[in-house]
Order: C-alpha cells, then structure tokens, then sequence
C-alpha cells in the first residue's frame, strides 16, 4: 500500500513563497523516485520536478529553474518543494507522486500513467 499526503498549498500574489511538502507512509518511501507534478485546469499534468532518493539527480522543468528547490528526507519519509518567486503560470494543482527510478539512477517524467499520486494541493498565483 502506498499513501502520500501533500500540504502546503495556498494563494500567494505573484512575488511569494510557498513550501509543499509530501509525506510518503506504506511504501511510499521506497520507491527511487519522488516528484512534484502540476496541472492547470484544461491541460495535461506535467512534471515540476523531481529527485532521485536523497538526491543523487533532480530534474527541473525549465519554469522552475532558479526558483524552485526540491529536496527529500528519507528517514523521515518527506518531500518537499520550496517554491519562491512565483508567478501566475504557476496556478495549478501539485501533486506528489512516487514512481521507480531508470536504471541509470535518474527518474523519468513522463510517468503519469504508472506512478502513484497524492490527492494534491491548490497553489493560486495572484498576478
């Protein structure tokens, strides 16, 4: 059984800060791979960024270069994504998501159909 909770989720005007966390129980935390998928109301769910057990290798989509910031935990079972400088862009629902990793210790993106989700949380950029 896998189970990940997010929290941290907000309205922010553009400028702010906000701090995602995700906390994996079951076997959340043994997958390779954790990650931070967004999806804006009438597009696909698209990857943010993600990270390879304690981070050996992360992935950033080219919009959070620079101002996002993932990390993990794993003897607390914890994602979390800091998120600062936002934008209105970055609107939508964030979920967390555990999946395997490559076998070149990397983790893929493109793993929407295979992963496991959190239920996700609101972020609303104010411009």
């Amino acid at each position: 059984q896998v189970r990940l909770v997010e929290s941290g989720g907000g309205s922010v005007q553009a400028g702010g800060s906000l701090r995602l966390s995700c906390v994996a129980s079951g076997y959340g935390n043994a997958f390779a791979c954790m990650g931070w998928f967004r999806q804006a109301p009438g597009k696909e769910r698209e990857a943010v960024a993600t990270i390879y057990r304690g981070g050996g290798s992360t992935f950033y989509a080219d919009s959070a270069k620079g101002r996002f910031t993932i990390s993990r935990d794993m003897a607390k079972s914890t994602m979390t994504l800091q998120m600062n400088n936002l934008r209105p862009e970055d609107t939508g629902m964030y979920y967390c998501a555990a999946f395997p990793g490559s076998g070149d210790l990397t983790c893929a993106t493109d793993v929407v159909a295979t992963a496991f989700w959190g239920q996700g949380t609101q972020v609303t950029v104010s411009a």
